[in-house]
């Protein structure tokens, strides 16, 4: 029997069929999406969605998931934040986005200052940081978009 465990209540599940994950389903006020590795699958209702995929039994329980956090270091990120560090030279929070991955992220908002001029990232690579001048993190968009406000002014 195909299962949806509930990730967000009423929005977000894990669809399995036997214990084997199939793919993910969300949902909003207009349709359903389901995706799997095959594709992006978009449905009218839960009537269509099952008559492609089999009836499918809804978990109305919220899992663990859901609560996992966004951050690191109290700022946000993209993704589940993996080997998290603290760069105490440069006072940026640093992350990957898996467990054996090579690739060094910074958490947080940042303006990076690229030869066309001052651009907005979110959680950049730690490389490109290095590279180029840059001001953050910010643990806000709002904040960023001040110090991009007043970046773009000092610089003309």
């Amino acid at each position: 029997m195909i299962k949806a465990k509930a990730i967000l209540k009423d929005k977000f599940w894990i669809i399995e069929n036997n214990g084997e994950r199939l793919g993910t389903l969300a949902a909003d006020e207009t349709h359903f999406v389901y995706s799997t590795k095959k594709g992006v699958n978009f449905f009218k209702n839960k009537s269509q969605l099952e008559r492609n995929i089999g009836k499918i039994e809804f978990d109305a329980e919220k899992h663990e998931i859901a609560t996992v956090s966004l951050e690191t270091h109290g700022y946000p990120t993209n993704t589940v934040p993996y080997n998290t560090m603290y760069d105490i030279k440069s006072k940026l929070p640093l992350f990957t986005k898996s467990d054996k991955s090579k690739s060094v992220y910074c958490a947080g908002y940042y303006i990076i200052h690229f030869d066309k001029g001052w651009v907005k990232s979110f959680c950049p690579k730690l490389i490109t940081l290095g590279r180029y001048d840059f001001k953050g993190p910010f643990k806000t968009e709002f904040e960023m978009k001040q110090e991009l406000s007043r970046a773009n002014k000092n610089s003309n």
